[in-house]
């Protein structure tokens, strides 16, 4: 939870901080690691790299990507929350670390509330339930819970690990939909797809942006969003309400962060920042060509939607019997 000074920190007016101002004006004066959670090649990478090249054309100053993968995201998340906070280390976390994974672990390394600053939104995406136009026959929802019921051995959907809410949207679809399912976790997309274009996987109900070229190709099908309404990505494919699985929607998102403590001024001017770069209409076109929303917020946004969704998710973990050590 962010602390009262800290939030009394970024309502001051910028000349009320002495020292600080000048700061804002001129962060950032040398490169910007940026530590992205997750695989190259998989959404939360790929929208970051446009992100990362809009601030490099609007600040003249390099935005260095370090993938650091694994443990559904945790451990770039805990990177950034033992970086130096000056502003010169930030890092795309996805809702698992800001609302998921105090859930589905007994002890973490870090805590969201305690170690990380929002800076702002950055995109959000539907998933998309996906299987293999050569390995699955069904070109249907209905059609493939029917063709999945009638398998011996059930079927297996891939996530980019426990916890995540490609698993997690697994499990309650399977469930919901009297599926015998397994999960198999990989590191991320890049794993996945192979794995569902070999036929040794049944489907994905990951992110969208990952599958629009997979589903443009032809080689994977895909049979509904997780989203309110379609995508305009891929326009044909319904929504779950509108393929029969009503009270299923789910959007994942991300937001840019620091870590706890960089000084206000470089928060708000970062902010500023991406919020301009998400409103931009080129901007916004790129990123629904991968298949996501750019999304710009305040800190504040940040926080209001990961804790307001918190509840959901929670009650997802409890259905899929994830946890972890």
């Amino acid at each position: 939870m962010i602390r009262p000074s800290r939030r009394g920190l970024l309502a001051t007016p910028l000349l009320a901080v002495p020292g600080l101002a000048a700061a804002q004006g001129q962060w950032p004066e040398r490169p910007v690691r940026v530590v992205v959670p997750w695989p190259p090649g998989g959404s939360t990478d790929v929208l970051c790299r446009i992100l990362c090249e809009e601030l490099q054309r609007r600040t003249g100053q390099s935005f260095v990507i370090e993938n650091r993968p694994g443990a559904g995201g945790n451990i770039g998340a805990d990177a950034l929350a033992k970086s130096t906070p000056d502003g010169y280390t930030m890092a795309p976390l996805t809702l698992g670390v800001w609302s998921i994974a105090t859930f589905l672990y007994e002890r973490l390394p870090f805590n969201a509330d305690r170690d990380f600053q929002p800076i702002s939104m950055h995109w959000e995406l539907p998933n998309v339930l996906v299987v293999s136009s050569q390995h699955v026959p069904a070109r249907t929802l209905r059609e493939f819970v029917e063709w999945g019921k009638a398998r011996r051995n059930g079927v297996s959907y891939g996530s980019p690990g426990v916890g995540t809410t490609a698993q997690l949207c697994g499990a309650l679809f399977c469930a919901r939909q009297g599926l015998d399912g397994t999960h198999v976790p990989f590191r991320g997309a890049a794993q996945i797809i192979p794995a569902m274009l070999s036929g040794d996987l049944t489907f994905a109900l990951d992110n969208l942006a990952s599958y629009v070229p997979l589903v443009q190709e032809g080689r994977g099908r895909a049979l509904a969003v997780t989203s309110p309404q379609r995508h305009p990505a891929l326009p044909d494919v319904p929504t779950l309400a509108e393929a029969g699985v009503p009270d299923f929607e789910v959007q994942s998102w991300c937001a840019m962060a620091f870590p706890a403590n960089v000084p206000a001024p470089i928060i708000q001017r970062a902010s500023a920042l991406m919020q301009e770069i998400a409103a931009e209409p080129a901007v916004k076109e790129r990123f629904l060509r991968t298949g996501a929303h750019a999304v710009g917020s305040s800190p504040d946004g940040v926080w209001a939607r990961a804790r307001r969704e918190r509840p959901m998710w929670q009650e997802m973990v409890r259905i899929s019997g994830a946890r972890l050590d």
